[in-house]
């Protein structure tokens, strides 16, 4: 049976954590992000079905073909980060099901019915996206997620000729404490929560 985690590792995933602005100097190796993947691998999914595929824009170059996409407000963040993450879906990810979830035959659930493919990517993918956050901050590393860009742009300029789309976008270093501000309101329980 698991444990708690103790209070500096809730502090460090939850509580303490912050979505930043800018990082202070120091790279995000390929090892890194090898350990990230290697963590948030494990995040469950549907069916196993692992629909999320992720381009690492650590080049001068990615980072600013994905910046001219970006609202203004966000470019100089995907600039300055040491990395900036497109966290996209397959919308072909059923094709992996054969080897992913072999107790059943789950690719025949999605061949063809399109609405259950776009609705199973996007919400699976926002799933891994989140394991993302919580292994990069358990790998001692911040983020900055963001989703003020042009999709349909990102697509065509990364994913052009797949059936890959993008989801959202984030930011990924150390961050530097002097881009962010107050800690926004989390109401209490009784506010946003219902027991039926």
């Amino acid at each position: 049976m698991a444990k708690p985690l103790d209070d500096a590792a809730l502090d460090q995933l939850f509580r303490k954590a912050r979505s930043y602005n800018g990082y202070l100097a120091g790279p995000v190796t390929r090892a890194d992000m090898d350990a990230i993947w290697e963590l948030m691998k494990f995040g469950p999914t549907s069916a196993n079905m692992l629909p999320a595929r992720l381009l690492w824009c650590e080049s001068a170059d990615a980072k600013a073909k994905l910046a001219a996409l970006a609202l203004p407000a966000n470019k100089p963040k995907i600039l300055n980060a040491p990395v900036t993450v497109i966290i996209g879906m397959d919308l072909e990810f059923y094709e992996q099901l054969p080897e992913l979830f072999p107790p059943a035959d789950a690719r025949s659930w999605f061949v063809g019915n399109a609405p259950l493919i776009e609705a199973s990517a996007f919400r699976n993918s926002s799933l891994q996206g989140a394991y993302f956050f919580i292994a990069a901050r358990a790998l001692g590393f911040d983020t900055g997620p963001m989703s003020g860009f042009d999709n349909a742009a990102v697509d065509a300029a990364f994913f052009s000729g797949t059936a890959i789309r993008s989801n959202f976008i984030t930011t990924l270093g150390h961050g530097d404490p002097a881009t962010i501000f107050g800690r926004l309101p989390r109401p209490g329980f009784e506010r946003f929560n219902t027991i039926a």
